[in-house]
């Protein structure tokens, strides 16, 4: 998955200093007309902007290490699989589990808690978060049984759904929109990429030295070393008003994002046919379906129609949505193609997604200025062709092992390119809406990311995990991969030029 699955430059600002940013932001009333074109896209300033505060440095790290846990969570565990289920007695249709609880609660809870952090104080339910994280994660590490692991699974999961969207909008809303936000969403997202490469990579090299145990207790450190420093870093932010929350809402769009993603996810294990995949994802659709007519009655709803109808926040979520899931499809059937065709060890199929992680850093700290220079919706489209070419080249391989360097090429450019349209779309998404429906924005950016890394393996990855030649298989998972994200390329082009003119 590439993170996978996630983008900013630390050196540029504006002039106005972030604690200001949030108190003139916080008296804003809710816009829910069309978006503004902010100044800082209207006007570039004549000069570089002045560096980022030693302070704003400490802000940006604590947020962005904070997404990078989370981000090294969803893989650093991935290949100590089979050691922990022999360690603990889990069987190998139950590892699944390993991975679901976590993702359950991650995705599902996801819009809820960025609506709370708007009304009753973001930096409180961050640092909430970070502590159940970091205590979520000590149990995981000393679990005794399937049971008491798999409860430090699924409290990670509440954990990380509370610091994700809170994290996301205490980042938009201190880092005033142009150039200091762009570059802060670059870092963010190139850690968020990062972060899951590392973990392929990190897991392998804990558990072979260490134990599996290690790399829950790894997640336990990053917690405790984060959380001190937050309380007195980031400011608080919400709301100025309180309205009542839309409970209705709430639990429509939390049941459904649960049960399409426990559908979607088993059905990455098992295959369509189960009775409990057909039942929940029925069950999903049907609950977001009826989500969507909550929201358009309810007097104060938990997203915003209006905002669901701004083109930037439709397509730009829409690009998201495809970036995240095709590119954790690639990696998946790589991982199989590598080891399974080519015969390379776990250790070198780390090292080639390794080289990845690499560019992807590289990527990283050159798309605030590409955004700078063409604008997040030119930026956001070109990534994702750039993305689906690259992924096209990878048809190519072969049983041979200089399939090895095209594959290694070909897979780092197009993380370059998903990189550049993870930054792009939050860019795109965040952009003209006012500070106090953030957490709102940022929400859905999140949830599109965890829906994103979700469904993209079920979807298409089972193509080649049922095929009898794995090579074939491979090739066909990645035609159809490639032609989405050009479709979605082409698509996402002429909705955000409507939305321009």
């Amino acid at each position: 998955m590439a993170t996978d699955t996630s983008a900013p430059s630390l050196a540029d600002a504006s002039a106005l200093s972030p604690t200001a940013a949030v108190t003139s932001a916080t008296i804003e009333a809710p816009s829910t007309g069309a978006p503004k074109v902010p100044a800082a896209r209207a006007a570039a300033p004549a000069g570089p902007p002045p560096r980022l505060s030693r302070r704003d440095r400490l802000i940006l790290f604590v947020l962005c290490a904070a997404q990078f846990m989370v981000a090294l969570d969803f893989s650093v565990l991935n290949v100590a699989l089979p050691v922990l289920g022999s360690d603990l007695g889990m069987s190998h249709a139950a590892l699944q589990w390993a991975v679901t609880a976590f993702a359950l609660p991650s995705g599902g809870f996801l819009l809820l808690f960025g609506r709370f952090g708007d009304l009753f104080g973001r930096r409180r339910l961050f640092l909430g978060g970070l502590a159940l994280f970091g205590a979520a994660s000590l149990l995981a590490t000393f679990a005794w049984d399937p049971a008491s692991f798999l409860a430090g699974r699924a409290l990670q999961g509440v954990g990380a759904a509370a610091i994700v969207p809170t994290g996301m909008s205490l980042l938009t809303t201190t880092f005033p929109e142009g150039p200091q936000r762009d570059r802060a969403l670059g870092i963010s997202g190139t850690l968020l990429s990062l972060g899951f490469t590392v973990g392929m990579v990190l897991g392998g090299v804990l558990t072979d030295t260490l134990g599996w145990r290690s790399t829950m207790g790894l997640l336990t450190l990053f917690a405790l070393i984060v959380l001190p420093l937050a309380p007195g870093l980031l400011p608080e932010s919400r709301t100025p008003d309180r309205p009542r929350l839309d409970i209705p809402g709430a639990v429509t769009v939390t049941g459904g994002l649960l049960a399409l993603i426990y559908a979607l996810s088993t059905a990455a294990e098992r295959g369509f046919g189960g009775t409990d995949v057909v039942v929940t994802l029925i069950a999903g659709v049907g609950l977001l379906a009826l989500f969507g007519y909550v929201e358009s009655r309810a007097a104060a709803p938990l997203v915003s129609l209006p905002m669901l109808r701004r083109r930037t926040v439709a397509w730009g979520n829409l690009g998201g949505l495809v970036t995240f899931s095709m590119m954790s499809t690639v990696v998946f059937v790589l991982t199989l193609y590598f080891q399974d065709v080519l015969d390379l060890s776990a250790f070198q199929t780390g090292l080639v997604f390794g080289v990845q992680g690499v560019l992807s850093v590289v990527a990283g700290m050159l798309a605030p200025k590409v955004i700078g220079r063409f604008g997040p919706r030119r930026t956001l489209v070109g990534s994702l062709l750039g993305q689906g070419l690259f992924v096209a080249a990878l048809i190519g391989v072969g049983e041979q092992m200089w399939s090895v360097w095209l594959a290694t090429a070909a897979i780092s450019v197009a993380s370059m390119f998903h990189l550049g349209a993870i930054v792009s779309y939050g860019v795109t998404v965040t952009s003209g809406v006012p500070d106090t429906e953030q957490g709102l924005a940022t929400g859905l950016v999140t949830s599109t990311q965890q829906v994103g890394i979700t469904i993209g393996i079920p979807l298409l990855g089972v193509l080649a995990t049922t095929s009898s030649d794995v090579l074939a298989g491979t090739r066909t998972v990645l035609t159809l991969d490639a032609l989405i994200v050009l479709a979605t390329a082409a698509l996402v082009a002429v909705g955000l030029r409507r939305g321009r003119a």
